[in-house]
């Protein structure tokens, strides 16, 4: 990439950073049309440096997920939305066990004012909102931490999480397929998610839309498998049909 334009090393440099890039604000920082900027993207994407998403382009993502504080920037009022929705799902003096993501930890923010809850988690930053923030009791699944994002992977924090049988669980993926397949990166936190799918009564899927334009390489599992999919905006027709065949009710969170 040494014969890229300084343009184009800054928007990869930004990219690296945020995760993603967008046009509009490309063309504003740089001073130039978003013309330019589209085709800049475009020729980025082709020598494959960047992934091309409507309305700008993300991060090349196949085998590694971008950093932790720019997935918690990225999408951040939407992710409130979709915690608020889901909380408002969750009844007082319910179980839950809440999974590693920043959109869970939403989740966990919005849940803080319910009582009587009992919190299973394997993400220290979940033990942290609630252990300052309500009265939940909370218990934290051993494992291996990920430094990267405060959470707890492998085969104990999986073989913990198999202990319960709680009411709700809510998880989150890092890539939707078009064919309702869930995805990730990291195999040793995918054990603990298909732990936690076995582990509830009920399953609440929080993503925001970019994970449909995102790939990652681990199977976690399936739309199918969920009961609730709360997301920020309605999936494509064939999602809606895959989830309605399957009788799992998507919820469109709007940020207020």
């Amino acid at each position: 990439m040494d014969t890229l334009i300084p343009r184009h090393k800054t928007i990869l440099d930004q990219a690296r950073i945020d995760g993603r890039v967008d046009v509009d604000s490309l063309a504003e920082m740089f001073g130039v049309t978003p013309q330019t900027i589209r085709k800049d993207l475009n020729y980025l994407c082709e020598i494959e440096a960047l992934e091309r998403i409507h309305g700008g382009a993300i991060y090349p993502s196949g085998v590694s997920n971008y950093a932790y504080e720019a997935r918690r920037r990225h999408a951040a009022d939407q992710k409130q939305a979709i915690g608020q929705a889901t909380a408002a799902l969750i009844p007082d003096n319910a179980s839950l066990i809440i999974n590693i993501g920043t959109t869970t930890e939403q989740v966990s923010q919005a849940l803080t004012r319910h009582d009587g809850l009992m919190v299973i988690t394997n993400n220290l930053n979940v033990a942290n909102i609630f252990h300052s923030s309500s009265n939940a009791e909370v218990v934290i699944a051993g494992g291996v931490l990920r430094k990267e994002d405060g959470g707890l992977v492998g085969e104990a924090t999986a073989d913990f999480i198999r202990q319960f049988k709680v009411d709700f669980a809510i998880i989150g993926a890092s890539a939707i397929d078009p064919d309702g397949t869930l995805l990730d990166y990291d195999v040793r936190e995918v054990r603990v998610a298909q732990a936690i799918l076995q582990s509830a009564r009920k399953t609440i899927l929080v993503s925001d839309s970019m994970k449909f334009e995102r790939t990652a390489p681990v199977r976690i599992g399936h739309l199918s498998q969920v009961d609730y999919f709360v997301t920020d905006s309605l999936p494509d027709d064939e999602v809606v049909s895959l989830c309605q065949d399957a009788k799992s009710e998507i919820i469109v969170a709007k940020p207020l």
